[in-house]
C-alpha cells in the first residue's frame, strides 16, 4: 500500500483491485491528491463474540447488588 490509486485508475481496474484485497493488499483511493477512500479484504463475522458465549465461566458474587458503604449519599 505504498501508493494510492486514482479514482480513475480504479474504475478502469476494479476486478483487479479487488483480486489485490482478496488476498490480503488494503488499496487507497485518491481522489487529485486527496485519499477518499480504502478497498479492504471483508472479514466474516466469526471472530465476533456470540450473546451468552461465557456462560458458566463467569460467577456474579451474591454480594453483587449490594450497596457499597463507600458511596452511600446519606454518611
Amino acid at each position: 500500500m505504498d501508493e494510492a490509486v486514482a479514482i480513475g485508475e480504479a474504475k478502469t481496474n476494479l476486478s483487479r483491485l479487488v483480486t489485490r484485497a482478496e488476498q490480503g493488499e488494503e488499496i487507497v483511493i485518491r481522489r487529485g491528491p486527496r485519499k477518499v477512500a480504502k478497498i479492504v479484504p471483508y472479514q466474516t463475522g466469526e471472530a465476533q463474540s456470540l450473546f451468552g458465549a461465557l456462560r458458566g465461566r463467569v460467577r456474579i458474587g451474591d454480594d453483587f447488588d449490594d450497596p457499597i458503604p463507600e458511596f452511600d449519599p446519606y454518611r
